[in-house]
């Protein structure tokens, strides 16, 4: 793997943060709503981010 500059190993440090900060709101609107269906869509969302948290976490590796 290449080293990474300076300035890409910032960029992913706020794109991870932002990642992290999606999957933990969208798990918290899960846990506080009673609709299932709503329930569903919010754990999908955040395990889509999830993902995304997961790929950007690889490229520092």
């Amino acid at each position: 793997m290449t080293q990474l500059s300076e300035k890409e190993l910032s960029s992913l440090h706020s794109l991870l943060s932002e990642e992290q900060l999606m999957i933990k709101k969208f798990k918290m609107l899960a846990d506080h709503t009673s609709d299932n269906e709503i329930k569903s869509k919010f754990e999908e969302i955040s395990n889509k981010h999830q993902g995304h948290f997961n790929a950007l976490y690889a490229q520092l590796k």
